[in-house]
């Protein structure tokens, strides 16, 4: 298993590559000019010539990009054209956020969409079935930009005055704030570290951070203002897993095997759950995986919609600005995230399914 981690982890190199070079060309391909979209229509061609020379925009593109490699490979992904800071810097802010609303998104998808489609498929053709069906096809034909507008005028405004009331943007209530946990521990880390760096960026995972530091009152207003955008950003994803499982489910419940143990005087639990859910795995596991990438997709519509200070915004924020050096690191990041999730999923086969050996 070990070599064939590291070999899939090697193979992985050239897929990066080759999505650094993409994003870096197309990042250059949309139209439109930096210097317009930062300073301005209005600005002279001489503050543009110097705006560009200080940013290397004026070189060739071959040779920004041997330059960007370069950077990457020292770990440095640059300075934002538009903040005029290390992007390494707002990585450390923006994707704490998008991690949580991506983690609790995929958790709801999972907890809801495997037992309505483990039910629609042991109530084949019944009320229960059609019901789930309807639901799961509704929730995939719902854009997310839709329902994130829906739920928050339901939940923010028609709800307002109830105990059902949800917060339909930000991360934090007006007044609140969450000490680092390194801080309430008294720990002493030098800034621009590598500990220092690890360190914040977990402390701005606010759920995690106010766990470890006792803070329920930013735990408990942290996870009410996530609801909204994790059960937008969910439905897709929620409705796929429950038809993947539906699908799976009804294959393996025609089985022979299935037969025996329920003549055998089985439990139908035990038939269900032991014997069928554990064999239809393996589809289920790979579309849990694959739904990664729908929802680094969606973050950057409902992270809008809701106003949280993600990655998903911050992408959309700097292609709209021109903002290369964001642009492209936030999608490598998407990007190597994608590919370890789905390096987990291949892993996780030769547990789910002991007679799959990795090669």
């Amino acid at each position: 298993m070990i070599q064939y981690t590291i070999r899939r982890l090697l193979l992985a190199i050239p897929v990066i590559f080759g999505i650094l070079l993409v994003t870096f060309v197309l990042a250059r391909s949309i139209p439109g000019d930096p210097c317009k979209a930062m300073l301005g229509e209005k600005a002279s061609a001489e503050v543009c010539e110097r705006f560009t020379r200080e940013r290397g925009l004026d070189k060739p593109i071959p040779v920004q990009f041997v330059i960007y490699m370069k950077e990457i490979a020292s770990g440095d992904f640059g300075k934002s054209i538009r903040f005029s800071r290390p992007v390494m810097q707002i990585l450390i802010e923006r994707l704490p956020t998008t991690i949580e609303l991506g983690l609790i998104a995929i958790i709801i998808a999972i907890v809801v969409g495997i037992p309505m489609g483990v039910i629609s498929a042991v109530r084949r053709n019944s009320i229960i079935d059609v019901s789930t069906m309807i639901v799961a096809n509704t929730g995939v034909s719902m854009p997310v930009y839709w329902l994130g507008l829906m739920l928050a005028y339901a939940f923010a405004l028609l709800l307002k005055d109830t105990p059902f009331w949800l917060p339909p943007s930000g991360r934090l209530s007006s007044g609140l704030a969450s000490i680092p946990f390194y801080e309430a521990f008294g720990w002493h880390l030098t800034q621009g570290t590598f500990g220092y760096q690890f360190a914040d960026f977990f402390s701005n995972m606010l759920i995690f951070n106010s766990l470890i530091t006792g803070d329920w009152v930013v735990l408990g207003d942290a996870v009410k203002h996530l609801i909204l955008p994790s059960i937008a950003l969910s439905t897709i994803s929620l409705s796929i897993i429950a038809r993947m499982t539906r699908s799976s489910m009804l294959e393996v419940l025609r089985q022979d095997y299935i037969r025996t143990a329920r003549a055998k005087g089985l439990t139908e639990r035990l038939v269900i759950l032991q014997h069928g859910f554990r064999n239809a795995l393996l589809p289920i596991v790979t579309i849990i995986g694959l739904q990664v990438g729908t929802l680094f997709a969606g973050a950057v519509l409902t992270e809008s919609i809701f106003s949280l200070a993600g990655v998903g915004r911050m992408l959309f924020e700097a292609i709209t600005a021109r903002d290369f050096p964001i642009v492209q690191a936030f999608t490598v990041v998407i990007a190597i995230g994608y590919v370890l999730v789905n390096l987990l999923v291949d892993l996780s086969y030769v547990f789910i399914d002991p007679r799959i050996k990795l090669e």
